[in-house]
């Protein structure tokens, strides 16, 4: 038991006795553990209270920094990012199609130089991921651009685009990365070439693009005579991949390997 006496608590009335002086009033602990939790509440809040009025003009200018940001940022997409992208794609479809017939054989290194350089009136792939960086379509356009270069021999400019290409896409992403390799093969550069193959194949395992880098890795590794990583890269195909066309050469790689 306690004998409670701070400022701000409400005694009980003092009890009056017979015969007696007046009787010490007597507080539970309970009672003054609960009254000081509660002071102490009311002077953190008065330093609260203080410290707001004191920094108004500053939480006012954070609270309207932000709402400015907040709008700025959806005007910004609405207003300026989604007619650049629509805009952008609709620059690139030309240079898609010279593309797609490169790829298909007909004329294929004039259509690649005009898929690169624009025809017709239209963008290029250069100038897409020049003109149009910060969109989706400007990001793909690098990914063409490299393996335009890549097709018609300018392999250090086919690393340089496909580099810039950024993508989640589980086979885009790990294309690039092969590509890369190749134009590293073609520029007799084989252990850059190994970095990125290995780099591809371990980017996202699937049964399309894991297996055909492990096996250029495999290759390439072989060739720099490390035969221990080679087997490794072909060991892997067999057990993990065995569906796959890759899987039909490789107990031949295997036993060079060993």
């Amino acid at each position: 038991m306690a004998t409670y006496n701070k400022r701000g608590y409400k005694a009980p009335k003092e009890k009056e006795v017979k015969g007696e002086g007046v009787e010490a009033v007597v507080i539970d602990e309970k009672d003054s553990t609960t009254a000081e939790v509660f002071s102490k509440l009311d002077e953190t809040a008065t330093i609260t209270e203080d410290w707001v009025a004191k920094n108004q003009k500053i939480i006012i200018g954070l609270v309207a920094a932000a709402a400015l940001f907040t709008i700025g940022y959806l005007g910004y997409q609405r207003f300026i990012a989604a007619p650049q992208q629509e805009e952008a794609a609709n620059e690139m479809f030309l240079a898609q199609q010279n593309f797609q017939k490169a790829t298909d054989g007909v004329a294929s290194d004039s259509l690649y130089k005009l898929s690169l350089n624009g025809s017709e009136g239209k963008f290029g792939f250069l100038k897409i991921a020049d003109e149009y960086s910060g969109t989706d379509a400007g990001n793909l356009a690098n990914y063409y651009a490299g393996i335009a270069y890549l097709n018609t021999g300018k392999y250090t400019e086919a690393i340089d685009y496909l580099n810039k290409f950024k993508s989640d896409d589980i086979v885009l992403g790990a294309l690039a990365k092969g590509a890369i390799g190749d134009a590293y093969s073609q520029k007799n550069q084989p252990k850059e070439a190994l970095e990125n193959y290995v780099k591809a194949a371990e980017s996202n395992k699937n049964d399309f693009t894991t297996p055909r880098f492990l096996l250029k890795a495999g290759k390439t590794a072989l060739a720099l005579g490390n035969k221990a990583d080679a087997l490794k890269y072909f060991t892997d195909i067999k057990d993990n991949y065995e569906a796959t066309p890759e899987a039909a050469s490789v107990d031949v790689l295997m036993g060079l390997a060993q």
